[in-house]
């Protein structure tokens, strides 16, 4: 269950999920939505205190220089060994539920370009043009045909805009856990990921609770089902709140970061519309231009946890959304063919390792959960 607080007639007065019956009063839905707390982890209000810093940039700069010596604080050990038990829980998980681990593509002839904004990086293999993986999504389809259920912890590389180095979210180098299930839907993947999360959760809250409290992390339990929004009825939330998004797009960083300090425990986006993501994702059949996707997100103000879909499998399907986003099918002539030849209808996920690591341990910044960071125009080691 969770809760929003609102101010009403200068008490305080906690309202339930039944109090949603009553927002069907346009007035008092207003009144209402303008009345809410935005509530963030106290984390994120010190990465909010140190981007508005004159000079941040600068101290960034040399403080990632040196990242070496960062790794030798005491802090920063705690989260490494921290890190270490979330893979394993994350490890420990879907292997007792049948998943194979399979090593992950580091590079190939195409790769994911459903990743908001960001430059994929290119290299010469032997005279053709290869990408770096921003994403092991193609491959993913391949695997959960092979093996049925499966999953990879995989290296990415998005060159990312340089404005993202305010964000706290976001490297240019991170690894996420990509999942994927063969004749699975996307609220089956939905279903998985929570699952997963609370499994976790659980696993470090029992096993790493002294961590914990070196870290001053008061981190609470989950149980699922989580919230679940459509993409339309989030905007309508945000709209109401006075922050403008389109109905059309994806949810600006800083309208995810608003949502998430709306709840205490994680939810759930969904329904996103087409034209949002990749090609990749499936369109519902039944609800023309609406996609079968979501995300979830932390609370608290951290922001986006994981990213998943139900895929499209058929080659014409896709080769249409294709020249839709302006793709060029020439590209992914191997991936079209593995299409022609027949995959399994699938669903899946990822889940950012970094990110996890950082909600978890209640840090200001992703940055500070990996030990030798790449962030958006900054040189480190």
């Amino acid at each position: 269950m969770y809760y929003f607080l609102f101010k009403f007639r200068h008490h305080d007065v906690y309202f339930t999920n039944l109090f949603e019956q009553l927002l069907n009063h346009t007035k008092l839905k207003a009144f209402v939505m303008r009345s809410v707390e935005v509530r963030y982890h106290p984390s994120v209000r010190q990465l909010e205190s140190m981007t508005s810093r004159e000079g941040y940039l600068e101290e960034l700069k040399n403080l990632l220089s040196r990242s070496y010596r960062l790794v030798r604080d005491e802090r920063y050990k705690v989260v490494y060994r921290m890190q270490a038990e979330l893979l394993a829980a994350i490890r420990e998980y879907l292997d007792s539920r049948g998943f194979v681990e399979l090593l992950p593509p580091i590079i190939g002839p195409v790769t994911d370009p459903g990743i908001r904004g960001a430059k994929q990086v290119t290299v010469d293999f032997y005279g053709s043009e290869y990408k770096v993986m921003s994403s092991a999504i193609l491959y993913k389809q391949m695997m959960a045909t092979t093996l049925g259920k499966i999953y990879f912890a995989s290296p990415n590389v998005r060159l990312e805009p340089p404005e993202t180095v305010y964000t706290g979210r976001h490297l240019v180098e991170f690894v996420q856990v990509d999942v994927e299930v063969a004749g699975a839907d996307y609220r089956d993947a939905m279903n998985l990921a929570e699952e997963l999360l609370c499994h976790v959760i659980k696993r470090v809250r029992e096993e790493r609770y002294m961590e914990l409290e070196l870290l001053g992390r008061e981190l609470p339990a989950f149980s699922p089902p989580f919230k679940r929004y459509t993409h339309a009825e989030a905007v309508d939330i945000l709209r109401n709140l006075g922050f403008k998004t389109s109905r059309s797009t994806e949810i600006p960083w800083e309208g995810e970061k608003i949502l998430s300090g709306l709840h205490d425990e994680p939810f759930f986006i969904y329904n996103y519309p087409r034209g949002a993501r990749g090609f990749y994702d499936r369109e519902d059949p039944e609800k023309p231009g609406i996609l079968r996707d979501f995300d979830m997100l932390y609370p608290e103000g951290f922001g986006e946890a994981i990213s998943g879909a139900e895929r499209e499998y058929t080659s014409e399907k896709v080769l249409e959304r294709m020249r839709e986003t302006g793709e060029n099918p020439v590209k992914y002539k191997w991936y079209l063919e593995m299409l022609r030849d027949g995959v399994e209808p699938s669903a899946g996920f990822g889940i950012g390792v970094e990110r996890l690591t950082r909600f978890v341990c209640g840090l200001e910044a992703v940055w500070m959960a990996r030990p030798y960071p790449k962030l958006p125009g900054i040189y480190s080691p």
